[in-house]
């Protein structure tokens, strides 16, 4: 498989907690550049402060049951929260085909899946259910350990996934996290008792990331907008996953 060329960018780990609205600004700027050819393939890894953010799916009943404050965004699907132990990628990068929104989703998918798997827990897709899953094992029913939500502009992705390594787990007791009512949520560390963090990732995730989802983006120098996907003038976005 055609490696990716991209430029990965630690924004921060802790203690340097990133602020939701500053990384979404800077999303925002990145995207910018890589539509207009001023920049190139662009991903970015960080950790939030702890933030719960509603995609354009996000219903009512669904956002936190205290009140807690939560940030609209622009990306597919519904509710979920973002804070400390859990690792974030943002890739902005262009799409050979703008189009494909289903296959860039499926390997997202694929990098969570492998990037668990490094650390012995197997994720897998549940029918019905976006993200990746552990399933239920006689103990505990079906839970979520990682997310995606995304969005495609002039053939340029913004947001991204979220995995959760050793994130505490009770912020999402105060949500219907991604309108699903039948099923928890769970962390690396909860399930291996390794007190795994999101930076002990980054090396996994980089590397699945570069292979995986290089045959699916448009390799360019900045400076030179791609022909055939800046045309490309509609949104589309990816269920929270």
């Amino acid at each position: 498989m055609a490696a990716m060329t991209v430029e990965f960018t630690e924004v921060g780990f802790a203690p340097d907690f990133v602020d939701y609205s500053g990384a979404w600004d800077q999303q925002r700027k990145v995207h910018d550049a890589v539509v207009a050819g001023a920049a190139g393939n662009t991903v970015l890894l960080l950790e939030h402060s702890a933030v719960y953010t509603a995609g354009k799916r996000t219903e009512d009943h669904e956002r936190p049951f205290d009140g807690t404050p939560v940030i609209n965004v622009d990306r597919g699907g519904k509710l979920t929260w973002h804070g400390p132990g859990q690792l974030v990628m943002y890739p902005i990068v262009r799409l050979k085909d703008a189009h494909g929104i289903r296959e860039y989703v499926h390997t997202l998918e694929e990098i969570i899946i492998e990037t668990l798997a490094a650390f012995g827990v197997a994720g897998v897709r549940v029918e019905g259910r976006a993200g990746i899953w552990l399933r239920a094992d006689g103990t505990a029913p079906d839970r979520k350990i990682a997310a995606i939500g995304i969005r495609v502009h002039d053939g340029v992705t913004m947001h991204g996934i979220a995995i959760n390594a050793n994130n505490d787990l009770a912020p999402y007791a105060q949500i219907i996290a991604c309108g699903i009512t039948d099923a928890g949520t769970t962390t690396i560390a909860a399930e291996t008792g390794n007190d795994v963090g999101p930076a002990a990732l980054v090396p996994i995730l980089e590397a699945a990331t570069r292979r995986l989802l290089g045959p699916l983006v448009e390799d360019f120098t900045p400076g030179l907008v791609a022909t055939g996907t800046a045309a490309v003038q509609h949104p589309a976005e990816g269920v929270l996953a």
